[in-house]
Parts: C-alpha cells; structure tokens; sequence
C-alpha cells in the first residue's frame, strides 16, 4: 500500500470509504470534517492507495500534548492484509517526529473487532471517560 497526503480529488472516494465502513454519523458530516481538516495540520490527514485505488484513511493531529487518530478505515474487502496497521505505524512515526508523547483515539465500544485490531497493535484502554461537548451543529443532535 503506498501511503500519500490527502488531496481534494479524493473527497468522493473517502466519504465513499467512511460510509461503507459505518464511520459516518448524522450529526457529523464528513464533507465538513474534510475541509475543517484541510485547515489544520492537513499533512496529518492520510490515504492509503492500492493499485491507484483509495483503500485506507486516517486523520491524525497533534496539538503539543497528545496525539489523536479519527477515521481510521480500510476497504472492507481490503481488511486482513494489514493495511490498517501499516497505516497507524506511519502515523506513529509522524507523531513521534513531531514529539508527540502519546497517541490517543476512540472507538465506540460496541465495535470489539476494532478494539481487538487496536489491541493487537498495542493500545490499551484508558482509565478515562470520553466527554464531548458539539459547539457548531452539522446535523440532528446525537
């Protein structure tokens, strides 16, 4: 997989990939988490190629504290072949690059294949509640 900086061409084909990965949410729209993205730190926001086709996202930041991952996905068809985990290794390393002492991410707790594939990769949960608070809407409330 040759792993590249998003670019705008790849719009359709990454909210393509969020939604056959179930990432997409009404409250969240993924046109706006783009360009919000493409405003800060858009070299942290990644894809993944195969064979010239998108197979693989991540978006990563790191605002001198901790490191963070959102919309983490890999092709449903593409999953098993290890994709995902090379994809968070980059990530790690550009992390680390910059100082970053921890990466930090969610998942829903619900999706125990996911927190498997975290855990394999070294992850552990935190002693930590998530709280969130929405200061500009995109959709109906969650």
């Amino acid at each position: 997989m040759h792993i590249r900086s998003y670019q705008e061409s790849d719009e359709a084909a990454v909210v393509a990939l969020w939604q056959a990965c179930g990432l997409t949410r009404p409250w969240n729209d993924p046109h706006k988490d783009i360009a919000r993205k493409l405003l800060v730190q858009r070299e942290l926001f990644l894809v993944g190629e195969v064979d010239g086709q998108l197979v693989a996202t991540a978006m990563a930041g790191y605002e001198g504290h901790r490191g963070w991952v959102n919309y983490l996905a890999v092709q449903p068809d593409q999953r098993g072949q290890g994709h995902g985990a090379v994809l968070m290794a980059h990530i790690e390393q550009l992390l680390l690059a910059l100082g970053c002492p921890k990466l930090n991410l969610q998942v829903r707790s619900s999706n125990t294949a996911v927190l498997d594939f975290y855990r394999h990769l070294g992850y552990a949960q935190d002693e930590a509640v998530s709280l969130g608070k929405r200061l500009i809407p995109d959709g109906p409330a969650a």
